[in-house]
Formats: structure tokens, sequence, C-alpha cells
């Protein structure tokens, strides 16, 4: 097995040399701990593809340098210091390849629309993920063409509802952007029918899980809670709730809607000095750099406040959207729908009790799927 030394040396030269490489019983051992392939996208709710033991125990193991590893899928190789997040955001697009900005609705159809939808989820005194996804999914189908029209569309009566955010979204037609140059994206490994074909579909997919997730969070710190319910009822404008969109973000840094990121090279690339042939399969564990200890300040502890810091939206090591070229085109379409719901929520509602239950001041699980939530609600 080729160990850090071997690379260095090859940087140094600047030759063709090989990877740090997994052995058999690691990649055994690794590749066990979760099923391949890999994702380029996740569905809410999905873990990331290693836990952050195994990823430290090869960083440890290798100085840090990227490692072939060799899965059911085939050899990957995985990201494991900070120093190739730049390369990979710049040269593969990791977060979201190609395609424009989704259009915005306007801010009056959009607080229109979602208070009407809120309304009957905030009555009741629980809130889960189907009700929710309903909520959501309804919301959508009125808001796209108000995107592009200027205003909402009417309410639908029960027989027009459906859970199905894609069944919904795609009988708005688009065409399909292309990857970023250089890459192509892994396909999609669920069963099931096709992405929806509305350029909303691929944001609108995790919001659901994200409001839930957020809602959670705020519900363990009671005072993060009445600070945003102050904000939402003071500032009507969706535009407007900086501290609670701070929270979301923070959400989305310790449970990203897309926890691993998976490029295929088009072309030869050259990771610390070692040449990779057009084909190599990439993938930066975002969900461990986010939640990684040894840089990332506070990494398991839910701290909306460090998004106020200048220039937190630019760090690298918290990437909910991604960075560079590969920043994801819908980063404000998402955060502008899933803190507008979250702000229809506190205005009308207390979050009183949650399931599974967080501890406001030791470290947060590594993973929420988002249909063991439960939240208990008490009217305003």
């Amino acid at each position: 097995m080729t160990g850090p030394a071997t690379t260095r040396a090859v940087a140094a030269r600047g030759q063709r040399g090989p990877s740090p490489r997994a052995g058999r019983a690691e990649s055994v051992r690794f590749a066990a701990t979760r099923a391949l392939p890999f994702f380029v996208r996740s569905v809410p709710g999905t873990r990331p593809a290693f836990p952050a033991e195994a990823l430290r125990e090869l960083r440890d193991r290798h100085g840090g340098a990227p490692v072939l590893v060799h899965g059911m899928s085939g050899p990957v190789l995985v990201l494991l210091d900070r120093r190739e997040m730049r390369q990979f955001y710049d040269s593969t697009g990791a977060a979201a390849p190609g395609g424009a900005a989704p259009a915005l609705p306007p801010a009056e159809a959009l607080r229109t629309v979602l208070a009407e939808e809120v309304r009957p989820l905030a009555s009741g005194t629980t809130l889960e993920l189907v009700r929710l996804r309903q909520a959501v999914a309804r919301a959508a189908r009125r808001l796209a063409p108000a995107a592009g029209a200027g205003r909402a569309a009417p309410p639908e009566g029960p027989a027009g509802a459906s859970g199905l955010l894609g069944r919904l979204l795609r009988r708005h037609g688009r065409q399909d952007p292309g990857p970023a140059r250089g890459t192509r994206p892994e396909r999609h490994p669920h069963p099931g029918p096709r992405c929806p074909a509305h350029p909303w579909a691929p944001v609108l997919d995790s919001v659901p899980a994200t409001v839930l997730r957020t809602l959670l969070l705020l519900g363990a710190h009671p005072a993060e809670q009445a600070a945003a319910a102050a904000e939402a009822a003071a500032r009507p404008d969706p535009h407007a709730p900086a501290r609670l969109q701070a929270c979301v973000r923070e959400a989305l840094r310790l449970y990203p809607a897309v926890p691993d990121l998976v490029r295929t090279t088009r072309t030869e690339t050259v990771w610390r000095g070692v040449h990779h042939p057009a084909g190599t399969r990439v993938l930066l564990p975002a969900h461990f750099h986010q939640r990684d200890a040894e840089h990332v300040p506070a990494a398991h502890v839910f701290v909306p406040g460090r998004w106020k810091t200048p220039g937190a939206e630019e760090d690298l090591r918290m990437a909910p959207f991604g960075h560079g070229s590969g920043r994801c085109p819908g980063e404000r379409l998402g955060l502008l729908i899933t803190t507008a719901l979250c702000a229809e929520v506190l205005r009308r509602s207390r979050i009183t009790g949650i399931r599974p239950v967080l501890d406001p001041h030791g470290p947060l699980p590594a993973v929420l799927d988002p249909r063991g939530i439960r939240l208990t609600l008490t009217r305003r």
C-alpha cells in the first residue's frame, strides 16, 4: 500500500505516480460501512456514504492525501483534506452541474401562498414530514406559474393536493441543463421515475426535510426559537428574516441535503502532484468536512451566529450550497422558500415538544432522518 511519503516524493518530482491506495482489507472495511455506488444528490434523510470515523482514520493513515478506494462499484478518489476543496469546486463543479438559477416568485405571491398552505399545518398539534411535503407540493404548483406570471395561482381543493412533488411539477416542462465542463454527473442510483422536469424540482425536493430539521433544532434551543419568531413577526417580507436564514444555513451545515459530492472527470486531473486519467470518480465528503472538529469551531453544535461573521458564506469548510463554478444555482430559491416556510410556522405556533429529543449543549447526532421527526405545536 502506497503511503503519504511516496505521494510527497512524487509531488516533489512533478511526475506521474500512484495515489495512496487503501489495501484490500481496508477497502472492504471502508466500503462495508455503506453500499456503493455513491450519489451526486441524496434523497433527504440519506446518510453520508461513509461515517466520519472511517474517513478520519483514512486521513490520519495517509497524511491527508487523496486516497483511491476500491468499492463495490469500482475505484473512487476520496478527498480527505480541505486543501483539495478549492480544486474540486473550481474544476469539477461539484455542487450542481450547469443550469441557470431558477426564477424567484414575487415576494407578495410567495407570502400569500405559503401563509395559506401553512395555516392548516400550524392549526394542528403536530407536524411531520408527510403533511409538510404535501403543503410544499401544493405551494410549488401554485408558485411555479407565479414566478413567470407575477401572481399566485388560486388555492386548490383536497382533490388536487398530492404529496408527490415530482408528479405535480412534471406538468411544467423545461430543458435539462448540461453537466459542468470537464465532468459528468453520476447516475442517480435510486429506482423509480426520472427526476421531475421543472427547474424548481431539485431545489424543492429537499425543502420539507430542511424545514423540519431547522424547526427541530429551534425547538431544542428555546432562546433561538423566540428570537427567530420575533423576527418573523416583525418582518413579513420573505426576503427579510436574516436571523432565521442563518438558522436554515446552520441546519444545512449540520445536515446537508447533499452529504457527498461525486463527479467523474472528463479530462486528466492532478491531485497533489499525482496524475489521474479521465474517467476518475472523485468524492468530496461534504458532510464530513462541514462537521470536522479539527477545522470547524463547535462543529457538532447548533450555532446560527457563525453565519453572521463576514465571509462565512464563502468559507470552504462550510458549503451547504457549494462554491465556485459549482455553486448550487438554486441557492436563493431554496433559502427563500425554506426560510419563509419556517417563518410562517413560527408566526402561528410555538414548538413545545420535539422528537427525537436533542441535547442543546452536547454534540448533535450525525444523522437526522426527517421521517422520524415529530414536532408538537402550540398556537400563539
